[in-house]
């Protein structure tokens, strides 16, 4: 079962990495329209982003809807949860290099298309607002889901995941209104590697979910229990759960799947010459648009 303090910290994380990167590319869509003196299509920017935001609360209640009412079956379930979660974790894994390889050219790429698409029309301009905040969506909608399967607790994630989506969208806001300045490439480098490990925790789940499927061997070979000395009720089991996923017993192929994919993934992202290739804005601006990027020191 997943330990309600990794919870807490998996979704509150993932509301607000998910929400900064959609709450900046927001920000540079309407930065860019304000600078270029085209308010009028602000309107069509946010229903994109409006309709970018519904597919995503639905998407999200579809995978519970088809786990919990349309698989009837234990063992399809499951198998459901542990697909759902070895695609969580691709799309995790991929979106934070992508991040981090994309973020120099993000802001003149977006502003590229949406001049584009203000040639076309109202309606090109929605459809570009909805389809650079869809993504971040349904990943945060899939990578939710997948955080939280099977897990026997109340309503604490999923405020905790909009606890860190309002976060985000305070911090974007400061940002656009130039109140703060944030070094968002130490930010993304940081936020990146805790979601590394939490990437690895659902992959760990998953892992233990092909287990119970049957597609997986070794569901009754224990790798360690210390039960006896790490109680997940205690407030060091669930900081210890909540920052390592160290939990109080596993399978030796859980233990496997978190090292194989935590380390090599860890290393590759934190690599000093990888790490310093990327760039994030750092401020946005409402009249200067987004600011050139700082680099970690």
């Amino acid at each position: 079962m997943t330990n309600p303090g990794f919870l807490m910290f998996a979704t509150y994380l993932i509301g607000l990495r998910e929400g900064l990167e959609a709450t900046l590319v927001v920000s540079i869509l309407v930065a860019f329209l304000v600078k270029s003196d085209r308010r009028d299509r602000l309107p069509q920017v946010w229903g994109g982003v409006a309709a970018a935001v519904a597919l995503s609360v639905f998407f999200g209640w579809l995978l519970e809807y088809t786990s919990t009412t349309l698989l009837a079956d234990s063992a399809d379930r499951e198998l459901f949860e542990a697909v759902t979660s070895v695609a969580a974790v691709a799309f995790v894994t991929a979106m934070i290099f992508w991040m981090r390889r994309a973020a120099r050219s993000l802001s003149g790429e977006l502003r590229g298309k949406l001049t584009e698409a203000l040639a076309v029309g109202s309606l090109a301009v929605a459809l570009m607002a909805f389809l650079a905040v869809v993504r971040e969506g349904l990943e945060t909608a899939l990578i939710f889901y997948s955080a939280v399967q099977g897990a026997d607790v109340d309503g604490g994630p999923l405020y905790a995941l909009i606890g860190g989506v309002v976060t985000s969208v305070a911090i974007g806001y400061l940002l656009y209104a130039s109140a703060v300045r944030i070094n968002l490439t130490r930010f993304f480098t940081w936020t990146g590697a805790l979601l590394i490990l939490v990437a690895a925790g659902i992959f760990k789940y998953g892992t233990h979910d092909f287990q119970e499927a049957g597609v997986l061997p070794g569901i009754k070979r224990v790798a360690y229990d210390i039960s006896g000395v790490l109680d997940p009720s205690t407030w060091y089991g669930t900081l210890l759960s909540g920052m390592f996923n160290i939990t109080a017993s596993s399978t030796v192929l859980e233990v496997v799947a978190w090292v194989a994919y935590a380390v090599p993934v860890l290393i590759l992202f934190l690599l000093p010459g990888r790490r310093a290739s990327g760039t994030t804005p750092a401020t946005v601006g409402a009249t200067t648009g987004p600011a050139t990027a700082t680099r970690s020191a």
